[in-house]
């Protein structure tokens, strides 16, 4: 069981929270970025380092991850591509994304980017406080827990 984290636009609380637990549990964290992510040290700690390009650490990510693993990114199509390879995929807000949830995310995701290049696009709010890294941690820790035992049990759910 590993926990992969799409690092280049994931808050620094989040990837601090990441570390510490993969830490405190003895899991191997893996991050996947473009650029070095400052903070990505550690016994078992990764920093997947993608060449420049459009996907690539996406890419990386899809490309090690399996089912029992748990990635963290806020990228709808990414968790797209893993929720359908039956891996469990959280975004930095807590919210977990499932076969039951994922196409209508998707969907209203393509719905905004759509205003967005049209110049309709709404104003974002992306503040991200102890009330957001809460929400996070509660369920990360959830579900880092869940796929843990799991992996000592030798089973894995999918989504």
């Amino acid at each position: 069981m590993k926990i992969f984290v799409d690092a280049d636009s994931c808050p620094r609380q989040v990837r601090e929270t990441v570390v510490r637990a993969a830490q405190r549990t003895g899991t191997e964290a893996v991050f996947a970025a473009n650029r070095p992510i400052p903070g990505i040290k550690g016994r078992g700690i990764t920093m997947e380092l993608c060449p420049a390009g459009d996907g690539s650490a996406d890419n990386r990510i899809v490309e090690l991850a399996v089912p029992g693993d748990l990635v963290i990114t806020r990228d709808i199509p990414l968790a797209d591509r893993l929720v359908e390879r039956g891996i469990t995929v959280l975004d930095d807000r807590g919210r977990l994304y499932t076969r039951e949830n994922i196409r209508e995310r998707l969907s209203v995701r393509d719905f905004m980017v759509g205003l967005a290049e049209n110049g309709m696009g709404m104003e974002r709010n992306a503040s991200y406080g102890n009330r957001e890294l809460k929400k996070f941690a509660d369920t990360f820790d959830s579900l880092l827990s869940r796929l843990i035992r799991e992996e000592q049990n030798g089973k894995h759910t999918k989504n």
